[in-house]
């Protein structure tokens, strides 16, 4: 009978069902690899971001772009009014609000990324339940390829019989 197929997993399998899907939200620095400085910043940046990411501080900070529009446009000079859009309006109120946009982009990335990786399960599951079927097939063919053997060898043997009693009558 042939060597049967034998599965065995690959390592990866099992790290990446303890460890997970990898989201933004998952993602932290390894404290190994960054100084205390380095840490340090990495939250003053993240606070920072949680806070002016939001509708709140856009809507904040457009009440504190529209203090400066009155003197912006006493002066009547085209360029201070346009200055003032570019550099007081449009970075002031866009900044948060494209922060909110990052926001909303990274979690229905990590959706996607949370689906993909179940849709990886999944298929592996499929996988092995195709690894058991073929080896079910194995089994299968392995006892037919036995009993198809059996037979031959039967056959053989009443061939071989016969063969020996005919040649031992006496020709007429």
């Amino acid at each position: 009978m042939a060597e049967k197929y034998t599965y065995s997993q690959h390592p990866r399998v099992a790290e990446r069902q303890k460890q997970g899907p990898v989201t933004v939200h998952r993602v932290t620095p390894a404290p190994v690899r960054e100084s205390k400085i380095q840490r340090f910043n990495n939250r003053i940046g993240l606070a920072v971001t949680k806070r002016i990411g939001s509708m709140w501080a856009a809507y904040a900070f457009f009440a504190l772009s529209l203090v400066s529009l009155p003197a912006a446009i006493a002066t009547g000079n085209l360029i201070v009014i346009v200055s003032w859009i570019a550099q007081t309006f449009l970075q002031l109120v866009l900044l948060p609000v494209i922060i909110v946009g990052q926001n909303i982009q990274a979690k229905a990335s990590d959706a996607r990324a949370i689906a993909t990786y179940d849709d990886a399960g999944a298929i592996l599951e499929e996988a092995k339940q195709i690894q058991s079927h073929l080896g079910a097939q194995d089994q299968a063919l392995a006892d037919l390829i036995d009993k198809l053997e059996a037979l031959e060898a039967k056959f053989a043997a009443t061939a071989a019989k016969s063969t020996k009693t005919s040649t031992s009558k006496p020709a007429k």
